[in-house]
C-alpha cells in the first residue's frame, strides 16, 4: 500500500505537493511542514506523539510497471489538526525532551 500522500500541513494549512522536499510525516502519516515541525511541534506529532521524518517523494517516471506518482497519485482530501493550540502546547512540552524511539 502506497502513503496517502497529504496534500497540505495538517497545522498551517500551507501545501505539500507530492514532490515538497519540507513535508514530514508521522507513522499514521499525518503531515506536516518543517517550518511547523522545527518551530512549533518540536518534533512531536500533536495526534500521535510519535516523531517526525522526511516524506519521501514518490517517482514521477514509472521505473518499474505501475509504480510511480501517476499509477499511485497523492491524496487532494486536506486535513486540519482536531486539537486547540493550547492542548499542542501542552502535549508538545510533555514529549519534546523524550526522544521519538523512547515515546
Amino acid at each position: 500500500m502506497a502513503l496517502e500522500l497529504r496534500p497540505n500541513c495538517e497545522m498551517c494549512d500551507v501545501d505539500l505537493p507530492p514532490d515538497a522536499t519540507e513535508a514530514r510525516i508521522c507513522t499514521y502519516e499525518c503531515t506536516f511542514c518543517a517550518a511547523c515541525v522545527d518551530d512549533v511541534l518540536r518534533n512531536v506529532c500533536p495526534n500521535c506523539g510519535g516523531g517526525l521524518a522526511p516524506r519521501p517523494i514518490r517517482p514521477r517516471t514509472a521505473w518499474r510497471p505501475g509504480l510511480s506518482l501517476e499509477h499511485q497519485p497523492a491524496s487532494v482530501e486536506r486535513r486540519s489538526l482536531n486539537h486547540d493550540l493550547d492542548d499542542i502546547a501542552a502535549h508538545t512540552e510533555r514529549l519534546a525532551r523524550i526522544e521519538p524511539a523512547r515515546r
